[in-house]
C-alpha cells in the first residue's frame, strides 16, 4: 500500500512538472512570431493597399502580404474645385499575443514618407486648409497628436520624423491596446488657369503615402521594447518565495509542485506509522 501511494505522489509531481515545462513554451511562441513585438523585434512596419483604404501594420519587415506591389498608396483628384482631403487610420493587422512593455526613459520613433500635390496658395476665403496631422493611439486612447506644417505640397517626397517621449500611459500596451496611427490632411486642389483643366492648366491634386518594403527603413515605428515581469505574477506571496517567483517566472509553480510532492510523501509516511 505504501509503495502504491508513493507511486501516486511521484506521478502527480511528474504531471505538474510537465505542465511547468509546457507553459514557458507557449509564452515563447508568441515572442518568436515575427509579426509580434519583442526586445529583438521592436520595429512596427506600415503596409496598405493601392488607394489607402486599408492601411495596416505588423512587426515582420519581410512579410508584405496584402500590401501594394508599387510600394505606396495614393488618391488622385482631377476635377475643378477638388478638395484634397484624407483621413485614415493604420491599425495592427492582428491583436497582440502578449503585452508589450516599453522603457519609460525611451521614445517612440515614427518615420513616414509622403508625396502631396495641392494648391498651397488656395487658402483664401472659405477654403479649408489643414496641414498634415498625425495622431498616435494606444488602442482607442489618444497618446499624442502633431501637426507638420513644413510638408511640401509641390509633389516632392518628404520624410516625417516624429519622436514621442514615453510617459506613464505608454509603458505597457496590453492585448486590447495595440498602437494605431491616424493621418489627416485637407487642402484645395488646383483649378487650372481661368478654370481650364484640359489645355491651359492642371486641375485637382494627389496624396500619396509610401509603405514599408524590405530594405526600406521608411514607414515604420520603433518602440523601446523591454522585458518585464508583472510583480507578484505566479508567486502569490509577499515573502521571499514571491520575490524569487517574480524574478524567475515559473518558480512559484515549481515551489507548488514541491509542496504537493512533500505532502503526498508525508501522507504516505503517516499511513505507514499508523
Amino acid at each position: 500500500m505504501q509503495t502504491q501511494r508513493a507511486a501516486h505522489a511521484f506521478g502527480l509531481a511528474l504531471l505538474l512538472a510537465l505542465s511547468t515545462v509546457a507553459a514557458p513554451a507557449s509564452a515563447q511562441e508568441a515572442v518568436q512570431d515575427p509579426k509580434q513585438p519583442a526586445v529583438d523585434n521592436p520595429h512596427m512596419h506600415i503596409y496598405g493597399n493601392d488607394d489607402l483604404s486599408n492601411c495596416f501594420s505588423h512587426f515582420d519587415g519581410n512579410d508584405t502580404t496584402g500590401s501594394s506591389d508599387q510600394g505606396y498608396g495614393e488618391e488622385v483628384w482631377t476635377s475643378q474645385n477638388a478638395q484634397i482631403e484624407m483621413d485614415y487610420t493604420c491599425k495592427m493587422e492582428e491583436a497582440f499575443k502578449q503585452d508589450m512593455y516599453l522603457d519609460d526613459n525611451g521614445t517612440i520613433d515614427i518615420i513616414l514618407n509622403f508625396q502631396i500635390y495641392a494648391n498651397e496658395n488656395g487658402c483664401g476665403g472659405s477654403a479649408k486648409c489643414e496641414n498634415l496631422n498625425l495622431t498616435f493611439y494606444k488602442g482607442t486612447f489618444e497618446v499624442a497628436r502633431e501637426e507638420f506644417p513644413n510638408v511640401p505640397l509641390n509633389d516632392n517626397d518628404h520624410t516625417v520624423n516624429w519622436q514621442i517621449q514615453i510617459d506613464n500611459n505608454m509603458t505597457r500596451f496590453n492585448r486590447t491596446e495595440e498602437p494605431q496611427i491616424r493621418v489627416e490632411f485637407s487642402y484645395p486642389g488646383y483649378n487650372g488657369f481661368l478654370g481650364d483643366c484640359n489645355f491651359v492648366g492642371y486641375c485637382g491634386g494627389e496624396f500619396r503615402m509610401y509603405y514599408h518594403t524590405p530594405g526600406n527603413d521608411s514607414a515604420e515605428v520603433e518602440f523601446p521594447v523591454v522585458n518585464q515581469t508583472i510583480p507578484g505574477e505566479g508567486g502569490g506571496g509577499d515573502g521571499i518565495g514571491g520575490a524569487v517567483s517574480d524574478a524567475l517566472p515559473g518558480f512559484g509553480l515549481v515551489a507548488g509542485i514541491g509542496a504537493l510532492a512533500l505532502a503526498a510523501v508525508g501522507a504516505s509516511r503517516l499511513s505507514r506509522e499508523e
